[in-house]
């Protein structure tokens, strides 16, 4: 079976639709969503009525969970874009079309266990909030502790910066990877998938990964799409910083 993960897509539409068309192309059975719909970008209804209508698997994020309750820990910058993006959310007239996303919204997981797989948003110890960097392999107690968390390959999203941690306490960058492929073996891995709508690996492209359980691979993608057309839609949304649209353009 072959499955496309994605992650944070931030209400980025453009991004959202260059890489479902790119998916469509690869003869994937489903397509599983690790969080992060909406938050930052300028169309939150949309991005969320397209994972809807395409995602099978869909895992709570924290901008997903922070339209619901309070944005606790949000910077000014992402508090503010949280509340205008629950305010677009309460806007449709259509009211039961409105209480079937907030429905959707508060029903979602915040990890899915398959046992050999495990589909979270932040990490294997937190699944919705806690960040996993590349300069957390060496912090080896904290590894040790993330990797007993799971039985064989977590995958999770959340820090927008895609790579491989090894269980040997190694972060492996796609570029690094021949065609971007990691053969999984018996080696326990965390696979951080990157982000659809917000990278920040210095790579303006969408990220995402086809994880094959068949052939026992999973391949990182990137796909370009036209980043200054949501830049310019937060350009003109006064709730939005210009900087959550600026920063697509670099990859930051």
């Amino acid at each position: 079976m072959k499955r496309a993960i994605i992650s944070d897509i931030h209400g980025n539409l453009e991004a959202l639709t260059a890489v479902l068309a790119r998916v469509d192309q690869l003869n994937v059975d489903s397509i599983i969503c690790l969080g992060d719909i909406i938050g930052y970008g300028p169309n939150p209804i949309e991005c969320l009525d397209l994972v809807i209508e395409r995602c099978g698997l869909v895992i709570l994020g924290n901008h997903d969970q922070a339209s619901i309750f309070d944005p606790e820990g949000f910077n000014p910058v992402a508090m503010k874009a949280i509340y205008w993006t629950r305010d677009q959310l309460e806007s449709d007239s259509d009211m039961d079309r409105s209480d079937q996303r907030w429905d959707y919204l508060g029903g979602l997981p915040r990890r899915h266990d398959e046992g050999e797989f495990l589909f979270v948003h932040g990490s294997p110890r937190d699944p919705t909030n806690e960040y996993v960097f590349e300069e957390h392999i060496y912090q080896k107690p904290m590894m040790d502790a993330l990797l007993s968390r799971f039985e064989k390959f977590c995958f999770q999203g959340h820090t927008h910066i895609p790579g491989v941690f090894t269980e040997g306490c190694k972060f492996i960058p796609p570029g690094s990877l021949t065609d971007g492929i990691y053969n999984l073996a018996d080696e326990k891995c965390m696979f951080n998938v990157g982000s659809v709508g917000q990278p920040r690996d210095g790579n303006r492209d969408s990220c995402f990964v086809v994880l094959d359980s068949e052939a026992r691979t999973v391949q990182y993608y990137r796909e370009h799409y036209p980043a200054e057309e949501t830049r310019d839609k937060i350009y003109a949304i006064d709730q939005l910083e210009n900087m959550l649209g600026d920063r697509l353009l670099g990859g930051r």
